[in-house]
């Protein structure tokens, strides 16, 4: 069982994933288009990441499987950085069409 401490971080890096992917929109339902969108687009290249990642871990750990509320952390983790540097190129303009 986790601790509360792990709880909290768990639903803390959670939230900071989305938060990290939010794209604002002109009213809510636009925006909460545009972030669903934001994470569908990402989210198989950070699924990918992460299963890598994974691997690397068991490999490291002799064939021991990390626990999947670690694994969603990754996830999450992979996924603040994805966000992150999407969000930049799409606020410096470099995804607007020329």
């Amino acid at each position: 069982m986790e601790t509360t401490k792990g709880k909290v971080s768990f639903y803390v890096t959670a939230i900071a994933y989305v938060l990290f992917n939010l794209r604002i929109g002109q009213d809510p339902m636009s925006t909460i288009q545009a972030t669903l969108l934001q994470i569908l687009q990402t989210a198989p290249y950070v699924i990918g990441i992460t299963c890598v990642a994974v691997a690397i871990l068991q490999y490291m750990a002799e064939g021991e499987k990390v626990p999947w509320p670690q694994r969603f952390r990754l996830f999450f983790t992979i996924g603040i950085f994805a966000g992150l540097v999407y969000a930049i190129y799409e606020y410096t303009g470099a995804a607007l069409p020329q």
